[in-house]
């Protein structure tokens, strides 16, 4: 076992060489890096907020919208369901936070909550069980009235449902900014803690969060127009919308409240030019569900215009001239250059649920990751000093040796982290000083079993030999353990528990490799060094 082939020690060489220069830029500052050949490594760790300083953004969801929302849903598919069952109705309305139906024929009223209750869904997993329906379905006060009003938990359960989906979708707007180091996380019932690191200016970070870009396709009422449906009321299943417009064409359109497709069936949005007027436009394409939507309402409409709807506002409606069953199309406007492209990003990230206010905002100066750093750099010269001394006055030269394999276990800790893109945070630091320690266990552990081989009367050679490899035994069941738990830390965590567990799962690989394997071959290039026949003691 203590012999290494040619190949084996040249790879082992290569492997540290490689680590040393991919962590060599970490040492100098950006502007030194920057100025080296472009074939040296130029990459450099990023550090997180608590370090380097960034925007920090607490947003608020809107509740209140949430439960419109889920109401308006709600009268939609209540509608639908009492038609299917050819249950006659005289008005569905909201009041307050409830669902109001009002039966044509009172006694049908059993049937009517029989067949409402398909709209309700169970709360809960298959693992968790059921925790109930997310509706209640109950009969009102006075006869032929149907109540249907949000349960608590169904409540509960959706603003949950609305924060993860606004987690994901601003992830997705932030990343489109090019970086994969902000921290997003939920806070509370309905907020949700943004920590973007070195963003100083955050004007058009809170522009891109802020907005919900929600893009539905509308049918344009074309037997009334808005002024007349104010005057003489507006038909039922309609609604009045802004034009976005400055000038030319109407200030309000009738439309028909249900969409036809919304934004959830876009597939991809980019920024782009029309070939005729070379101004900017976004080219937009559904997927299969909305494409065949858009199909098949394009083709009965012919001749009519329909309408593109961003935020609640008419972009424009255009004439449908042909069926379009290619599944996409272009949306214009008076957008500019930079306009199309945060609007394609925000399409493409998908809708917030719903409007997210921002009620703290701060920006974290360096002098905390300033003052951190100093205090780490210190604390760690005087544990690394204290290790390196208590290390060699305990194993002599063998010491001397698992010195060199920590400094190889940082080297290449850091290389790793660097490669991957992983950021530094305080967290990390902790990793990082967790992984030397357990580099030096590893250390012990083999050195101890080397001596316990030397009691028991095994030659030099022998106990070196048998130490290292029923040490490592001991020391691959100690680590896969840590493994374990650092792998369901960064499943069920999130932000600086990630950068942790990350710290020190590349640890722990790395200690491996540097206790067992670089020490093992100090070793064996030592034993090759003495005289044939006098190795009688181990310096351990």
């Amino acid at each position: 076992m203590l012999q290494f082939t040619r190949t084996k020690v040249f790879l082992i060489l290569l492997t540290c060489f490689a680590g040393f220069m991919v962590a060599l830029p970490n040492l100098f500052s950006k502007e030194t890096v920057a100025s080296w050949p472009w074939f040296l490594p130029h990459k450099q760790l990023t550090l997180g907020l608590d370090l380097q300083g960034g925007a920090h953004l607490l947003l608020a969801m809107d509740q209140e919208e949430i439960k419109k929302d889920w109401l308006n849903n709600l009268r939609d598919e209540s509608r639908k369901v009492l038609r299917e069952a050819k249950i006659g109705f005289t008005g569905v309305g909201i009041q307050g936070s409830q669902l109001v139906i009002k039966l044509a024929k009172p006694d049908e009223r059993a049937q009517a909550i029989k067949e409402l209750h398909k709209i309700r869904q169970t709360i809960g997993t298959a693992v968790l069980g059921s925790g109930g329906y997310d509706l209640d379905v109950s009969e009102g006060n006075d006869p032929g009235t149907v109540i249907v009003k949000p349960s608590e938990a169904g409540l509960r359960a959706r603003i949950a449902n609305a924060a993860a989906a606004s987690i994901e979708t601003i992830n997705r707007r932030v990343n489109n900014l090019g970086t994969s180091e902000s921290t997003i996380v939920r806070q509370g019932t309905d907020r949700i803690l943004i920590q973007f690191p070195g963003l100083k200016d955050t004007k058009d970070l809170k522009a891109l969060i802020g907005e919900t870009a929600k893009l539905t396709f509308h049918e344009v009422n074309t037997s009334t127009s808005a002024e007349d449906a104010k005057q003489g009321g507006i038909p039922t299943g309609f609604k009045i919308y802004p034009s976005d417009k400055e000038e030319g064409g109407p200030s309000e359109y009738l439309l028909r409240e249900q969409p036809v497709v919304q934004g959830e069936d876009l597939a991809d949005a980019q920024p782009g030019f029309d070939s005729r007027t070379n101004e900017p436009v976004i080219n937009f394409r559904f997927n299969q569900v909305g494409a065949r939507k858009f199909a098949n309402f394009t083709k009965d409409n012919v001749g009519k215009p329909f309408a593109i709807v961003l935020d609640d506002k008419v972009l424009s409606a255009p004439v449908i001239r042909e069926p379009i069953l290619g599944g996409s199309g272009q949306i214009s406007g008076n957008f500019t250059v930079e306009s199309t492209n945060k609007l394609a990003v925000q399409l493409r990230s998908g809708s917030l649920p719903t409007k997210l206010t921002i009620v703290e905002e701060r920006t974290v100066g360096p002098s905390l990751g300033a003052d951190s750093i100093a205090d780490g750099k210190l604390a760690g010269m005087i544990g690394g000093i204290a290790v390196v001394c208590l290390t060699i006055l305990a194993y002599g030269t063998f010491g001397i040796f698992a010195c060199v394999g920590l400094v190889v276990h940082l080297v290449l800790t850091v290389a790793l982290m660097t490669l991957i893109g992983s950021t530094l945070t305080l967290p990390g630091i902790a990793g990082l000083v967790l992984g030397v320690a357990m580099a030096v266990d590893a250390n012990v552990l083999i050195y101890e079993r080397i001596r316990e081989e030397l009691r028991a009367g095994r030659t030099p050679v022998a106990a070196i030999d048998t130490g290292f490899q029923r040490a490592f035994i001991t020391i691959a069941d100690s680590q896969l353990t840590t493994l374990a738990c650092a792998v369901i830390m960064f499943w069920l965590g999130s932000g600086p528990i990630r950068g942790f567990a990350v710290t020190l799962t590349i640890g722990i690989l790395t200690s491996i490799f540097a206790s067992v394997t670089v020490v093992r071959m100090l070793i064996w290039f030592w034993l090759k060094a003495q005289p044939k026949g006098r190795i009688q003691t181990v310096p351990v």
